[in-house]
């Protein structure tokens, strides 16, 4: 349970770091900005800082949501980002997604 607002993050679901080495180098500063600010896509979510300070700009790969209900949920939305924007998976974030997914 939250009681602080300073306890409460908000993280970016594809981390700016990780974009960035995916494809957003390539992009327009607008089209950065966009991703960014993404309200549409599962990109922005509230977490607890110290949540968001233990993934920092950690991929799938190297990375997963502790509370394993919601690893499925969590790659599903890595996927859909990283599809809608063009961005690519490394070898390790597919092998995570898929051994993930595989238990949805």
């Amino acid at each position: 349970t939250w009681t602080a607002a300073a306890d409460v993050d908000i993280d970016h679901l594809v981390p700016l770091k990780e974009a960035w080495v995916s494809g957003a180098k390539d992009w327009t500063n607008d089209r950065r900005q966009q991703f960014a600010n993404d309200l549409t896509r599962p990109q922005l979510l509230a977490v607890t800082d110290s949540l968001n300070q233990s993934k920092g700009d950690q991929d799938i790969g190297e990375w997963l949501p502790p509370r394993v209900a919601y690893q499925c949920e969590y790659v599903r939305a890595w996927v859909q980002v990283k599809y809608y924007y063009g961005l690519t998976m490394d070898s390790t974030e597919k092998a995570a997604a898929s051994k993930v997914l595989a238990g949805c």
